[in-house]
């Protein structure tokens, strides 16, 4: 699955996970973004792979490199180094579960949401590593791949769907909100204890990316509530404001009926006509 994120590119780097959960389920229909992410970061990988020259150019332009303010500054780097990644091993896990729950997510959401959800993960794990670098607390390194974006992905199905069913290593049956849990201590206990992991800057955009990912998912809710006391409000102006122009109507109606159309006045003759022309309207 990826649910590693390597921070360092050298040949000796030594992943944490050797392996990564699986999911027992049929196969998806691809659909348009998720299609094009994958397409990309293959692309992306098989040229790093085929032309060295051009992967040190991808790495040191496009991975996350905070060596100083400046190149901490560069505000593309959170975006393109989700598409960089140092290994087969690497890209195939975050390609795996992309494909398997990308086209879930996207079909849920609509294209365009959730690119912009896929984005904001991976993104906020190319912020997080910088600050704590530029904090002191982590070591300098390069930080490459999706696994921000897809562990983001994980936490907000582990939200929408806490009992989907995964298999780890394709034997250990899991809850998907298990196993969230699961990834999500692994991190944090990882990010406060970075002199005894390889792969503290790599937890640290995974515990991000799932942190964006929940509170993407969790936001929609509070926005929705929002919402609809907004239009329940509104509505409810809109009511009272009919009931006084009712109200009003019926009293220059009984002042006709009493005094004759002439005793009105040039606003009531006006309201008197507006209301005429309504009803005609709604006829």
């Amino acid at each position: 699955m990826g649910i590693y994120n390597r921070d360092y590119t050298q040949d000796n780097f030594h992943h944490k996970f050797r392996n990564a959960p699986q999911m027992r389920m049929r196969l998806p229909s691809l659909t348009p973004v998720v299609k094009w992410l994958l397409i990309i970061n293959v692309a992306v990988f098989g040229l790093s792979f085929l032309v060295p020259t051009l992967a040190k150019l991808f790495f040191k332009w496009l991975s996350v490199y905070p060596i100083s303010v400046g190149t901490s500054l560069q505000l593309w780097r959170p975006i393109t180094y989700q598409f960089l990644h140092g290994g087969f091993r690497h890209v195939f896990w975050n390609m795996f579960v992309l494909f398997f729950f990308g086209p879930m997510l996207e079909r849920l959401w609509g294209s365009r949401k959730f690119l912009t959800f896929y984005l904001i993960c991976g993104a906020a794990g190319g912020l997080l590593y910088p600050l704590l670098v530029l904090a002191g607390w982590l070591d300098i390194g390069r930080l490459i791949g999706a696994s921000g974006s897809i562990l983001g992905m994980l936490a907000a199905g582990a939200i929408l769907f806490p009992n989907m069913r995964v298999y780890v290593w394709g034997i250990l049956p899991l809850r998907l909100s298990v196993l969230a849990i699961i990834l999500a201590v692994i991190s944090i206990l990882s990010v406060l204890r970075p002199d005894q992991v390889d792969n503290a800057g790599g937890e640290a955009a995974h515990l991000a990316g799932m942190a964006a990912g929940a509170i993407y998912v969790l936001s929609q809710s509070w926005w929705a509530k929002i919402g609809l006391k907004f239009r329940a409000n509104s509505w409810n102006k809109k009511a009272a404001h009919s009931r006084n122009l009712q109200l009003e109507l019926d009293r220059i109606l009984e002042k006709v009926h009493v005094s004759g159309l002439h005793s009105l006045t040039v606003k009531e003759k006006k309201m008197l006509r507006y209301a005429t022309e309504a009803e005609r309207n709604r006829k």
